[in-house]
């Protein structure tokens, strides 16, 4: 087996900056975890420093090396994360579901056509690719609009709690479906809508798969430095053919080095620059529907 490559003491200095895993950076505000997940593009929940990508949890707690505890309900750091979360969702103004892999994450909303571009689904290709609770609870949720999980439950007619969670990831996964709020009293509930309600402009721009390959490797090489051998796929549920891709795309027009096999590099005259996808170009059109 290959030695898993060591990522060099600049580069980790250079994402704790951009992922705010330093004292100074750390996030405490709704507002701060919105600006946080906007320059990142997107970011995990409550991933810690276990596994790698942006987290607000790592970006809370502001320290590179952070750990989620076993008891995170006593956990004051893990309870920031999981308030300023409930806080965002109901603010609306990123993009949060479980995707890809069950990844819970953020999106910033000019991320949202790239991600929906490989993970979307077509209301055309719904019937195939969708199992019969997730589509019981979707024709629910487009009658009704937005509706919390014991009465989506019970209008659906999914009323196993297995099968409905499933059901639900599947939308998620698909980017149809997302939270809109959370409610402690008189229970716990999340509220459920359509995610194009939300975010219509986002969902309805169509970007080629080659070109949201590419924007997603700029989004995560722009904040990682340089990417080794697989990171890309791991943080962000793609193939490792089709991270490759994005990111060779990269190193053609000029964004990015290929030092080794696997590895890109951040090119230096783009190091100080503010992430954002190219997408004004014959890739991408808007379409009127979903």
């Amino acid at each position: 087996m290959r030695p898993k490559p060591e990522i060099p003491s600049e580069i980790e200095e250079y994402r704790d900056e951009r992922w705010c895993r330093e004292g100074p950076q750390h996030i405490d505000t709704a507002f701060a975890a919105e600006r946080f997940v906007e320059r990142a593009g997107f970011a995990f929940c409550l991933q810690d420093s276990r596994k790698p990508g942006p987290s607000l949890y790592v970006a809370v707690c502001g320290r590179r090396d952070a750990v989620m505890p076993r008891n995170v309900q006593k956990d004051e750091e893990a309870s920031l994360t999981w308030m300023l979360k409930d806080e965002i969702i109901t603010r609306g103004k990123v993009y949060y579901a479980k995707l890809a892999r069950g990844k819970t994450m953020f999106l910033a909303p000019r991320m949202i056509p790239c991600f929906h571009a490989i993970w979307g689904m077509r209301k055309s290709e719904e019937d195939k690719r969708l199992s019969r609770n997730a589509r019981a609870i979707l024709r629910v949720l487009r009658r009704e609009w937005e509706m919390a999980s014991s009465d989506l439950r019970d209008e659906s007619g999914v009323k196993d709690r297995t099968a409905f969670t499933k059901g639900l990831d599947e939308l998620q996964a698909a980017m149809i479906v997302t939270p809109s709020e959370v409610f402690y009293q008189p229970k716990f509930t999340y509220i459920w809508t359509l995610g194009v309600g939300r975010f219509p402009d986002q969902l309805r721009k169509r970007v080629n798969r080659e070109v949201a390959l590419r924007e997603i490797a700029r989004c995560f090489l722009a904040g990682a430095g340089m990417t080794i051998p697989g990171e890309l796929a791991r943080v962000t549920g793609l193939s490792r053919v089709e991270a490759g891709r994005g990111n060779r795309a990269l190193v053609k027009e000029g964004y990015a080095t290929m030092p080794a096999y696997g590895t890109y590099r951040l090119e230096s005259s783009h190091a100080s620059t503010h992430p954002a996808c190219v997408l004004d170009e014959p890739g991408v059109r808007e379409t009127s529907g979903e």
